[in-house]
């Protein structure tokens, strides 16, 4: 039997993503279960990380099972010069589920071929700018709580669209319930082409903008910060760092079912003022983390 792995949202089709976010409403009303009784996850977080590793770290706990791993590839064999390939192989002796973090772009999908080859799982918890379907799952989540539903939502996402993985993730997952995006980022953080080409081919609209003041007509709000660590060079950071704030002021005029999203975590792009307005769902989106992330595991482990 092959394998099922998470490593890219592309990876499931329409039915598979609504089973899953079906399965984590189920956990939303009963989140402490046997299901992962006698069973060992491995959480390797190459790359730092709050939301995403506590989270999946819970969910194992909720579900009786245990954890191994590491948080900081400094105390892990790769700061002896340990390839990946090396690690993966090694931690696949232990475990019954890999859960890894990395800071390279490709990262998860080598994990996964190394980790298959005798017979676990991978779950791509990041690999760079690339993928993080985990984050995109609870997104369509939240973005489900809220609307309603998930199927002809206009979504504007704001700030970091070249490097930020959630953004990508998002617009591929999106695709298959006929959004309208509307793009507002500074010319060197541009939503990357290729993505914008896929909404091409898959006949998605969308708009660019560079211009925050743009938002009246959003359903949800997708705010990002830009991520000093995926700059090469540090005066670009500094020119685009604080590029956007969104102030509670801006929010008179939009929609009542606006719903202001955020991966987290936030530097300067969100006001602290905006937190108490009803529209900021970005707390409660990081605790739907959970519930996805355990449906998650389960359904790669064939649990449920």
């Amino acid at each position: 039997m092959q394998l099922k792995n998470f490593v890219s949202i592309t990876d499931y089709s329409k039915e598979e993503i609504l089973s899953i976010l079906d399965l984590a409403e189920e956990f939303e009303a009963n989140p402490n279960q046997n299901l992962l009784q006698g069973k060992v996850i491995a959480t390797l977080f190459f790359e730092p990380s709050t939301r995403t590793r506590l989270s999946f770290e819970t969910a194992v706990n909720r579900l009786n099972g245990k954890i191994i791993g590491f948080s900081d590839a400094a105390t892990s064999s790769s700061s002896k010069g340990e390839t990946l390939k090396d690690t993966i192989r090694m931690v696949s002796n232990y475990v019954d589920l890999i859960i890894m973090r990395h800071p390279l772009e490709g990262a998860a999908r080598y994990a996964s071929e190394v980790a298959n080859s005798v017979g676990i799982p991978v779950i791509n918890a990041g690999d760079g700018a690339n993928q993080h379907p985990s984050q995109t799952m609870l997104d369509l989540y939240s973005i489900k709580k809220t609307q309603g539903k998930l199927e002809n939502l206009k979504i504007t996402m704001v700030g970091d669209l070249k490097y930020g993985r959630t953004v990508h993730s998002l617009v591929m997952a999106m695709s298959h319930f006929n959004p309208t995006f509307d793009f507002i980022a500074p010319e060197e953080l541009k939503m990357p082409e290729e993505y914008k080409t896929f909404c091409n081919e898959h006949h998605i609209p969308y708009t660019e903008h560079t211009d925050l003041a743009n938002i009246g007509d959003a359903d949800i709000l997708y705010m990002t910060r830009v991520q000093k660590e995926r700059f090469l060079d540090p005066m670009e950071y500094e020119r685009v760092k604080n590029v956007y704030t969104l102030k509670n002021s801006m929010l008179e005029g939009t929609k009542p079912n606006l719903r202001i999203l955020h991966p987290l975590p936030r530097v300067n792009e969100i006001d602290y003022d905006v937190d108490e307005n009803p529209k900021a769902y970005y707390f409660q989106q990081a605790k739907n983390g959970l519930f996805v992330r355990q449906a998650m595991i389960c359904r790669v482990l064939g649990l449920k």
